[in-house]
């Protein structure tokens, strides 16, 4: 199964862009916030998603606190956007912090293997989360002028090109050498180290490159919103929608996270309109059929259906 969608991620990869540069049109084609609001949450969750993916997918390093770098890219480039500067330097700023901390955290995390690496990131990111709070408690918000000239077309096109750089980034990843190497760790790291492969080396890169599309995306979201408090995007939440979102979609492959992604926003937001009081358990019920029934998320599904009509 896993060989069967490697072979076809190039495929993959040129109809995810293909329908990317499709959707590149639709502020030009309707002019409801509401459709372009939708969209831009699948947009910024396809770029969550795939950054997870990098490191807990293809090197098999479960990241329980992911949402401390997605937060750190948000509260960097919140804050230097505000003070004047660009955003795109500013959200590039953002990634750099967040990657820079992964790394120097990380070489001490990865000596912890398994549950203990999942525990001691989630650790990590609620201590980041209780401090955000309790030193930036007041809500943030943005310059009058600067609200004034809001556009959320122009946010559109932000997710829409970082959702087309984690795709392309994560497909050269799964083609590369480094890439077979990150998966042959996941797979069994100490076949792989005796082998010749630098695990360590491997893992820190899986991070680097994990964290540095986590922080572009709280950028985006930081640029994104209006007002909200500086610890919101230091939530668990982030981690585990990233979580839900591969393993539904199919984790370790290049299109799963996209196919979580669009699947996990629309029914989120479908249940919380229609099912208020009852959609968290709805959907909480609706993954653990996905993940008891399609192990292999709805990659697995999309595999079953072509088989079926292949016959």
């Amino acid at each position: 199964m896993r060989r069967l969608g490697k072979r076809r991620e190039p495929g993959w990869a040129a109809a995810i862009l293909g329908a990317l540069a499709a959707l590149a049109l639709l502020p030009l084609a309707t002019r409801r916030d509401d459709v372009l609001n939708f969209v831009f949450l699948i947009l910024l969750s396809i770029t969550l998603a795939e950054s997870w993916n990098i490191v807990a997918g293809y090197a098999g390093q479960v990241n329980l606190g992911h949402a401390a770098f997605f937060g750190l890219g948000a509260l960097v480039a919140r804050t230097l956007w505000i003070e004047g500067t660009p955003i795109v330097l500013a959200m590039g700023a953002g990634a750099l912090v967040a990657t820079a901390f992964a790394l120097a955290i990380g070489v001490a995390a990865f000596r912890l293997h398994g549950a203990y690496f999942a525990i001691g990131t989630l650790a990590l990111g609620e201590i980041l989360r209780t401090t955000v709070s309790n030193v930036l408690s007041d809500i943030s918000t943005l310059p009058t002028a600067t609200i004034g000239a809001y556009r959320l077309s122009h946010r559109y096109y932000f997710a829409l090109g970082l959702a087309a750089v984690s795709v392309v980034a994560v497909a050269a990843l799964g083609a590369s050498r480094i890439g077979l190497g990150m998966q042959a760790i996941r797979e069994d790291e100490e076949a792989a180290e005796a082998s010749g492969v630098g695990a360590l080396r491997l893992k820190l890169t899986a991070l680097a490159l994990s964290t540095g599309l986590a922080g572009l995306a709280g950028g985006l979201f930081a640029y994104y919103h209006i007002s909200y408090y500086p610890s919101h995007p230091f939530s668990p939440h982030w981690t585990f929608d990233a979580l839900l979102m591969t393993f539904i979609g199919g984790v370790g492959t290049l299109h799963g996270p996209v196919l979580g992604a669009v699947l996990y926003v629309f029914l989120k937001e479908y249940l919380a309109l229609h099912w208020v009081d009852f959609h968290l358990l709805i959907f909480g019920a609706l993954f653990i059929a996905i993940v008891l029934l399609l192990p292999g998320g709805l990659v697995q599904a999309v595999e079953r259906a072509r088989r079926l009509l292949a016959r």
